[in-house]
C-alpha cells in the first residue's frame, strides 16, 4: 500500500532502541550486509530496514536489548561500528550547531 492510498494517515516507524514511534524523517534507517549494520540516511538501500533515533542513548539501548539481530531477522552478533560512527558524527554536528546558535554575537569596540 502506498502513501497515496492512505491520505489521512502519516507514516510512522518505531525506534528499535527506545521503542517510541516517530516519523521516518526523525529516525536513521539502517540495513544489514555481510554481518555489518550500515546507516542508510537517504533511505534508498535495498533490503530489510530498521530504524533508530540517531542518538547514543537509543543506540546503546538497542545494543543492550539485542534488538539488531531481531530487527533484521539475522542470527548472531552484528558489527555496529559504522552506525556508531554515524551517530557520533551527527551528535557532534548538532552540538556545534546548538553552540553556534546560543553563542552571543561578537561585539566590536571602536577605538579612537
Amino acid at each position: 500500500m502506498t502513501a497515496d492510498a492512505r491520505p489521512g494517515k502519516p507514516r510512522e516507524r518505531t525506534c528499535i532502541g527506545c521503542r517510541k514511534r516517530s516519523s521516518p524523517a526523525d529516525l536513521l534507517r539502517m540495513t544489514v550486509s555481510g554481518g555489518r549494520v550500515l546507516p542508510d540516511p537517504d533511505r534508498r538501500a535495498p533490503g530489510r530496514g530498521a530504524h533508530l533515533h540517531p542518538v547514543a542513548a537509543c543506540l546503546d539501548l538497542a545494543e543492550r536489548r539485542k534488538a539488531f539481530p531481531r530487527a533484521f531477522k539475522v542470527p548472531g552478533p552484528l558489527d555496529l561500528a559504522l552506525v556508531r560512527e554515524h551517530v557520533a558524527q551527527r551528535s557532534t554536528e548538532s552540538s556545534t550547531e546548538t553552540s553556534a546558535a546560543t553563542r552571543p554575537p561578537a561585539t566590536t569596540v571602536a577605538t579612537t
